[in-house]
């Protein structure tokens, strides 16, 4: 894969040329334990911007009838993308260690990105978000040891504290209180525009998972804390989505997200040490790229005017896949008692009374979180342990 400085320079690979087998779409996953944690923490990743883009290009087709046959064309090929990577997670892991695994991408990512972000706002708003994905897989570890007796650093290797962090229970607020302001289109750089359609696409993905996968468990506390993190991963994609300028029209969220997914898969070839999918990571720059030149196009077409108004510029720096320890500890350090007031970030006791009694009604009968992690501390090797008292 050749170096992109600019995202405007490659065409990439025709959509006519993007092809696969039913082999390729399922092909040979990766190794729960023999493969590097960021290695699945792309696949996660990536999988969830796939499947944010075809939910964007079906919105796209309810609404334009002129862009309906591209927008099919690419959704086709988007679609074999995203069951090319999503298929990379292998069969031995549990649901709930690929729960752990969502916790993970989402701390990891969203701190990269907060680190990486111009906008001192939408930087605030990604340290926000991610203390509560902190405390997320606090809880999710905790269910994980309770109902199948494992360590969730099986799945982390030790690359993420597992520590609480903004309790949970305090995360539920008042819709009012989860919109955010959004960047200005025209002054905003290209990096604030990617890191937004990138952390609302992980974000949504994570909540359909939970909605997905809650359902499915016979104990009723997992159930129950499920349920509760879904509630708050829906505020947070809430949250991310409404950093978004929606003064830009539909095609220029297309090729945003576009610009976003060659980025996104151009940061993880460059960082990826598994051959076999650094290989598959650096074939969908190049489909992207092709994506990104068929929307451009379009652009010029219907809107008359230049891609480079909305995407000029060096491709930012990439998204940094390794382990934020001590920005996570010094975000958990300082703003561990942020709360909201609409869209403004304010000390604990400035929340707004509409968060608090809306979070006193639903907390009302009972906290999921609270009760699945009472007298859970997270030791290393405590999966050892646990089998050597039970033996």
């Amino acid at each position: 894969m050749d170096k992109i400085d600019n995202l405007l320079d490659n065409k990439g690979v025709p959509l006519e040329k993007q092809t696969f087998t039913w082999r390729e779409l399922a092909g040979k996953p990766i190794s729960k334990l023999d493969d590097d944690a960021f290695t699945r923490v792309r696949v996660i990743l990536m999988n969830g911007v796939e499947a944010d883009t075809l939910r964007l290009k079906h919105f796209g087709n309810r609404f334009h009838k002129a862009l309906r046959l591209p927008l099919a064309q690419i959704r086709r090929v988007e679609q074999h993308q995203m069951t090319t990577v999503n298929w990379l997670l292998s069969a031995d892991h549990s649901p709930l260690e690929t729960t752990v695994a969502y916790e993970q991408v989402a701390i990891e990512v969203t701190a990269a990105v907060a680190q990486n972000e111009p906008d001192p706002y939408q930087a605030q708003t990604y340290r926000f978000g991610l203390l509560e994905d902190f405390d997320h897989l606090y809880r999710y570890a905790a269910m994980l040891d309770r109902l199948e007796g494992k360590d969730a650093r099986t799945i982390t290797q030790g690359y993420t504290d597992i520590v609480p962090g903004r309790p949970t229970r305090e995360h539920h607020r008042a819709p009012q209180d989860d919109l955010r302001e959004h960047y200005q289109k025209d002054d905003a750089q290209l990096i604030t525009k990617l890191h937004a359609a990138l952390i609302t696409a992980a974000e949504y993905q994570t909540h359909d998972y939970y909605m997905n996968i809650g359902p499915v468990f016979a104990d009723p506390l997992a159930r129950a804390l499920y349920a509760e993190i879904a509630s708050v991963e829906e505020q947070h994609v809430t949250q991310y989505g409404s950093l978004q300028d929606p003064g830009e029209t539909f095609i220029e969220k297309w090729m945003i997200h576009e610009a976003m997914e060659v980025y996104a898969y151009a940061s993880c070839a460059e960082q990826e040490d598994n051959p076999r999918i650094k290989a598959l990571w650096e074939r969908f720059v190049d489909y992207e790229l092709g994506h990104l030149n068929l929307a451009c196009e379009l652009f010029k077409q219907h809107e008359r005017r230049d891609p480079a108004e909305v995407l000029a510029g060096t491709l930012p720096r990439m998204i940094d896949f390794k382990s934020q320890r001590d920005f996570v500890r010094e975000t958990l350090r300082q703003e561990r008692d942020l709360r909201t007031r609409g869209s403004a970030f304010v000390a604990k006791e400035q929340e707004s009374q509409r968060s608090l009694d809306y979070r006193a009604r639903i907390n009302s009968q009972g906290v999921p979180a609270d009760i699945v992690s009472a007298g859970y501390t997270w030791h290393p090797g405590s999966e050892l342990n646990t089998q050597g008292a039970r033996s």
